[in-house]
Order: C-alpha cells, then structure tokens, then sequence
C-alpha cells in the first residue's frame, strides 16, 4: 500500500507528497503543481512530509530534473546540512548545571550575527583565523583561487572567516541523549557567507536568461540553467565547491565542541563510535528510473537503502537518527526536519515569551525573545512528520537535546 497521496493537474507531471497526517499548506501546494509544469521534470516531483512554503521553491521537495537547474530550487544556503557523532560519555557523566559547557560552545564556536558598521565586529564571524580553521581551509583553497579567478567578486565575500562557524536563523549546535541515555552531539549548518553569494548570483543570472530568451515562467523563481551552457557548468562547479565548504564547516564545528565537552568533562571519552553527515539543500547526480538525471533536495535527505540520516525536531523536541529504506518513489529520499507551520513574524507575534519557555523546559538554551521564531509550536509535530514516512526511512536511534545552541 502506497503511503503518499497524488496530485494529478492536467498538462503537469505527477506530485508524490508523503503528506498523510500533517499539514500541506495550500500555498506551499500552489508552488509544487507551478514547479511541475516545468518541461524537463523527470516522473514526478515527491514532496515531503515537512513541506512547507519556502523563497524560490518548497522546502521539503525532491526535484529530478534532466537537462537543466532551477538555482532558487537550490537556494543560497547551499549543502546546509546535518552532521551527529555519539560519544561514549553517558548521561551521568554530564554536569549538573549545563550552562557553562553552553557557554564553552558558544565561546569556542562563533554564531549568531551582530550588524556590521564602523568600529562593529561581526560575532558570527573570524577575526583571528584559529591553526584548525586555516588547516580546514587548505583543502578548499585551490578550488576557491579557481572559482575567483572566474567571478572577482567572490574574492571579498565572508569566506574563510566564516569557516566553522554556526551563523543565523535554525541553525544549532546540540548535545543530546538518546534511549540509552548515551551522549550525542549533533549540528546544522551550511555552507555560510560564501555559499549564499553564489546562489544568489547564479538565480540572478538565470532569471536575466529567462527575460533575454523570452522565456514566460509561472514563477520568475523557476529561472532555470540548461545543461551544456557556460553559466550551467560553472554554477555546477561553485555548487559542488560550496557543497564541499559546507561539509567542512560542520566538521570543524563538531571538532570544537567536542572540545568543549572535554574542557568541561574530566572524563576520558571517545567520540568516533557513530558519525553522520548528510546535505539536506544540494544538488546530486544520480541514476533514477534509467536515466542519469539532477536531483535537487531542497530541505530533504538521500534515504538510499542502509544510507544514514538525521531528522531533527524543533529546539524542544525529539529528533531521530535514520537509516534509508531506499524507497525509489520519493527518489530514496526523506525529510530534513519538522517542517515550520508558522513564519519567523507569525511565531514571533503569536508566541509568548512564557509559553516559549515552557516548551523548552529541561534544555540549557537561551531563552530570551531573540529565539521565539525557532520555538517548537513554529514547527510541525515531529511524530506526524516521522509517521508520514515509515516507508522512507527506518529509526535507528531517538536524541532528546540536553544542551541548544541557536545562531
């Protein structure tokens, strides 16, 4: 029995959505059935349970395309992602009080985003490069020198500086248990300052294409790069490249807080027992159906058969480590998240500080009005979500967060 339901609109290709009880909003629908009129859709568009209206296409989307891109179906935060290691540390092990290990993340880990100005210092950025960072970035630097030499202007962006760093919005560091009360230590973030320079100026250039080829789109955000031409072959190289940058990123930011945990923890312990790290905003090449196509997650994970995932819930919630059940239907694919239900303005309106603090109770965190937009009732229930895709996805483990960092 099939677990998504279809939506079939004449003269567009199928919509799969693994929507069954949770909310599908109708105009994150609208903005599905306008993406599956594009001509170059590959079977169907498959939507996920965590769908929700996003700025250039649906987050919780699955995109095959062949013979072109939708940049915007990108996005700017290119390969943002997840990443989760499981340490030997159990919950006894950790401090009474959480706050100074929050603190000793929060000191060794820049985030969140101060404006710059004259005599202003950006908190979520480097100013003195650390070895780590620099020895981060070698790897990355010949392919950056590279995609300068072709756009200047990615020369001046935040780049290095922004390597291992946490920045804005959903993103956070965490420490979680699991059933087993075993310590976790979980992040997302994505490819930062550098990354979003690049989408942006590729969905720009794709929507100057569309108005020199006379192209009339249902939606300017589905500006498309068809494959064989210059701009397609370099976005593909800066995306691959971002998509790089971002999984770095994660890895130096797990390497400081894991050393954090040892600067508060005495306790010898290995951390190196289980580790994910998974894109949930990227492009990827894959064989689907017979044919070699371009598959875009935009805010979704590859599910492949055995393939190891991470779905996490709001700041309050429970989130879950997957294990793919390679469903060919939603292209092994599965959600990346709870799926927001409210927009930062609406939850900021509609949440108060109390009931905030409520719903967050029992986790170190800030809880101050700066974090009401990312508090739990702003997203979907993550049961419901999890539910919807038993077909997708197996559970393999359950983390409750004990420590959250927010950008």
């Amino acid at each position: 029995m099939n677990n998504y339901d279809v939506l079939h609109t004449p003269g567009k290709v199928p919509v799969k959505a693994w929507t069954r009880g949770v909310t599908f909003d109708p105009n994150a629908r609208q903005q599905v059935e306008n993406l599956a009129s594009m001509p170059f859709i590959h079977k169907w568009i498959a939507v996920m349970p965590d769908v929700h209206l996003g700025k250039g296409a649906t987050i919780g989307s699955v995109i095959p395309t062949l013979g072109a891109v939708i940049p915007a179906a990108v996005g700017v935060d290119l390969g943002c992602g997840m990443m989760a290691v499981k340490t030997s540390l159990t919950a006894a092990q950790l401090p009474d009080s959480l706050n100074n290990l929050r603190l000793e993340i929060e000191r060794r880990v820049p985030h969140g985003r101060n404006p710059q100005g004259r005599g202003k210092r950006d908190a979520g950025a480097w100013h003195n490069l650390p070895e780590d960072v620099q020895q981060a970035w070698r790897p990355l630097n010949d392919g950056f020198d590279r995609l300068c030499e072709k756009h200047p202007f990615l020369a001046k962006t935040n780049n290095i500086n922004h390597l291992g760093t946490l920045g804005t919005g959903n993103h956070f560091i965490e420490i979680c248990l699991d059933e087993a009360d075993a310590v976790w230590v979980m992040l997302h973030s994505g490819s930062r300052g550098v990354g979003n320079r690049i989408g942006t100026h590729f969905i720009e250039q794709a929507k100057k294409d569309m108005t020199r080829w006379f192209i009339n789109l249902p939606d300017k955000d589905l500006a498309y790069l068809p494959e064989g031409s210059e701009t397609f072959n370099d976005y593909v190289t800066a995306v691959a490249w971002a998509q790089d940058f971002a999984r770095v990123n994660r890895e130096v930011m797990m390497a400081r807080t894991l050393q954090a945990l040892r600067e508060i923890i005495a306790a010898p312990f290995v951390a190196s027992m289980a580790a994910v790290n998974c894109h949930h905003n990227y492009i990827s090449r894959e064989q689907h159906y017979g044919e070699n196509v371009w598959v875009t997650r935009k805010g979704a994970v590859r599910a492949r058969l055995g393939e190891m995932g991470i779905i996490p819930g709001s700041m309050g919630a429970r989130s879950f480590i997957v294990r793919g059940l390679g469903n060919a239907e939603s292209f092994c694919s599965c959600s990346h998240g709870a799926g927001r239900v409210m927009s930062r303005t609406e939850a900021k309106r509609r949440v108060s500080l109390d009931e905030h603090l409520q719903a967050t109770a029992g986790v170190e965190c800030r809880r101050d009005e700066s974090v009401i937009d990312e508090t739990p009732s702003a997203y979907k229930p993550i049961e419901q979500v999890m539910a919807a895709q038993a077909d997708l996805v197996e559970i393999v483990h359950t983390l409750k967060q004990v420590v959250c960092v927010k950008g």
